[in-house]
């Protein structure tokens, strides 16, 4: 037995390859559970006491060989792979391209239209204090958007909430500069309505505010008209009366849209108008409030929904689709 362990030790020594299979195969052979080493180790049971050490050390010498020439297999395996260079950094297969929020799109082509005649962009906080959102603006304690079921308060005594439009931004913007000032405040306000297909909790705004020396309302007529027939294609507009706290007067703008499709009776309640923003001039009591001579100085103020904006640019029916971030719905704007 002992002949066969120094056979197998000479067998082992002389044994190279550089084939996985042979290496794989060669360490079964002795090291699997039915391999020769373990062989070996249930023999050990049988052998005289007389003779079981030499034998366990034979058998020893043999796995430390097997062990040996395994590791030795395996470095000399991993020397001999060639390293391909490659640029580790390029981006994986396939690679989707994305595209811009139709909100964003919608956004930036108002924005470029208004900066064409003068308009800077101005930002301001999301969460908003009484005073910014409210009181300077003149809104009255009474107004039903200072009730909790219309706005979300954050805290009470004093009131934090988050803004329900972009006027706050002005009101910060012109306690800061002086006229004239001709801004453009976009960004998202937050309101406490039920979430339906054509209104939601969570919407975007861009408003705009003029402030300087003997502006008037037929400032704001062209101006609005300008910027229709730039973004529409189309020149009719109408002016209604209507009412906010912080211009006096104030209109509803109307663009005629037309009756060409059943989505345009379905959109402008088959009139072919429709309602896309609010205006007005800034009403004396709010330039007051924000330290601005109102005897010196007049302006306009204007506001729209983005959303509203877009569904009509895009035919799209339903408001929610702007913040579910279905793919399907924003690979569409791939190409735009």
């Amino acid at each position: 037995m002992i002949e066969k362990i120094e056979e197998l030790l000479i067998e082992v020594n002389g044994f190279n390859t550089a084939s996985k299979e042979e290496i794989e195969n060669f360490r079964i052979k002795y090291n699997g559970k039915k391999g020769v080493l373990n062989d070996f180790y249930e023999t050990l049971k049988e052998v005289p006491n007389d003779q079981k050490k030499e034998f366990g050390q034979k058998i020893n010498s043999l796995k430390q060989a097997v062990a040996g020439k395994l590791e030795d297999l395996k470095n000399a395996s991993e020397s001999s792979i060639v390293v391909e260079k490659e640029d580790l950094t390029r981006p994986a297969f396939p690679l989707e391209l994305g595209s811009r929020h139709p909100i964003n799109l919608v956004k930036n082509r108002i924005i470029e239209i208004f900066k064409s005649i003068g308009f800077a962009v101005a930002d301001g906080p999301e969460i908003e204090d009484d005073w910014h959102n409210f009181t300077a603006l003149n809104l009255p304690e009474y107004h039903p958007a200072r009730d909790m079921q219309d706005t979300f308060f954050i805290e009470q005594n004093p009131d934090i909430l988050l803004r329900t439009h972009t006027s706050s931004v002005q009101t910060r913007y012109m306690e800061e500069n002086q006229p004239p000032i001709r801004i453009l405040s976009p960004g998202r306000v937050f309101r406490n309505e039920a979430i339906s297909s054509r209104s939601h909790c969570i919407f975007h705004q861009i408003e705009g505010l003029y402030i300087d020396e003997n502006v008037s309302f037929a400032d704001l007529k062209q101006t609005i008209q300008f910027f229709t027939t730039e973004l529409f294609g189309k020149s009719k507009i109408r002016m209604r009366p209507s009412y906010f706290p912080f211009t006096e007067p104030s209109a509803e703008i109307d663009v005629y849209w037309g009756l060409n499709s059943e989505t345009d009776y379905r959109i402008t309640k088959g009139t072919g108008w429709l309602e896309i923003m609010g205006c007005g001039m800034v009403d004396p009591a709010v330039l007051k409030n924000v330290n601005i001579d109102s005897e010196k100085y007049s302006g306009y103020a204007f506001g729209m929904g983005i959303e509203r904006i877009t569904m009509l640019l895009y035919q799209m029916s339903d408001i929610r689709m702007f913040f579910e971030n279905d793919i399907r719905t924003l690979e569409q704007f791939k190409s735009l």
